[in-house]
C-alpha cells in the first residue's frame, strides 16, 4: 500500500466525524437548528487544551503537543461504533469494541502502533498529559452545554430518549429548581476530577453569561 493511500484512507475515515451528531445532545433532546458534531467537540477540546496550557503555569512542564495529539484521536473509535453513550451501552462493553476500532483503524498507518499507545494513555487518564486532555474533554462538553442553556434550547419536560431522574445527583439537583446547564455543571463537578484551575473555568462558566 502506498504511503499516499494510507494517507488519505485515513482522512476519510476520520472525515466521518464531521457527520456524526454528539449523540448526548440528542438524548437531551437539543433544540438548535444544528447540533454539534463529533469533530467540532475534537476541535474544540484542542483549543481549549491551548488556552488553559497557556494562561496557567501549573501546566508548563506539560508535553502540549503530547496532550493535542491524544486530543486529536480520543474519539476516533466513533468513526466506528458511533457515539455511544452511558445511555446505550454500558462503560466496559463500550471500551472493549472502542478500542478494538481505534486498534483497527490506527493499523493502516506507519505509525499507528505509537498512536494507540497514546489512545490508551489517554483512555486511562493516569499520566499528567491525559489527566490535562481529559478534564479538557469533560470541561468542553459543559461549555457547549452552557452554551446551549443560554439559548434555552432544553426543556426538562420535554426530554425524550432518557430519564434522567434515573440519576440520583441529578434527581436531586433538579428538584432544588436548577436549569439543565447549572445541574449539568455542578454534577459533574462533583463526579470527575477536575483540578483547581479547571474547577476554576467551570465555576466560572457557571456564574457568567459566556456567549458573545
Amino acid at each position: 500500500m502506498s504511503k499516499e493511500k494510507r494517507i488519505i484512507d485515513y482522512y476519510v475515515i476520520c472525515n466521518k466525524l464531521k457527520k456524526i451528531i454528539r449523540k448526548g445532545w440528542l438524548d437531551w433532546n437539543v433544540k438548535q437548528d444544528r447540533i454539534e458534531s463529533v469533530a467540532e467537540h475534537i476541535y474544540g477540546t484542542q483549543m481549549l487544551a491551548l488556552a488553559t496550557y497557556s494562561e496557567y503555569d501549573d501546566y508548563k512542564d506539560l508535553d502540549i503537543y503530547k496532550v493535542i495529539i491524544m486530543l486529536a484521536i480520543h474519539e476516533l473509535g466513533e468513526t466506528i461504533i458511533g457515539d455511544l453513550t452511558v445511555y446505550d451501552i454500558e462503560k466496559k462493553e463500550k471500551e472493549i469494541i472502542e478500542h478494538k476500532a481505534v486498534h483497527d483503524i490506527l493499523n493502516g498507518l506507519v505509525s499507528g502502533e505509537e498512536l494507540e499507545k497514546l489512545f490508551l494513555e489517554f483512555d486511562e487518564h493516569k499520566t499528567k498529559e491525559s489527566l490535562f486532555a481529559y478534564q479538557c474533554d469533560k470541561l468542553e462538553c459543559d461549555i457547549q452545554c452552557k452554551l446551549y442553556g443560554e439559548d434555552n434550547s432544553v426543556d426538562l419536560n420535554e426530554v425524550k430518549n432518557i430519564n434522567p431522574l434515573e440519576n440520583n445527583r441529578v434527581k436531586k439537583l433538579i428538584e432544588q429548581g436548577k436549569d439543565w446547564a447549572t445541574m449539568w455543571i455542578e454534577n459533574d463537578q462533583e463526579v470527575l476530577p477536575y483540578d483547581k484551575n479547571f474547577l476554576k473555568i467551570s465555576n466560572y462558566i457557571l456564574k457568567n453569561n459566556i456567549k458573545k
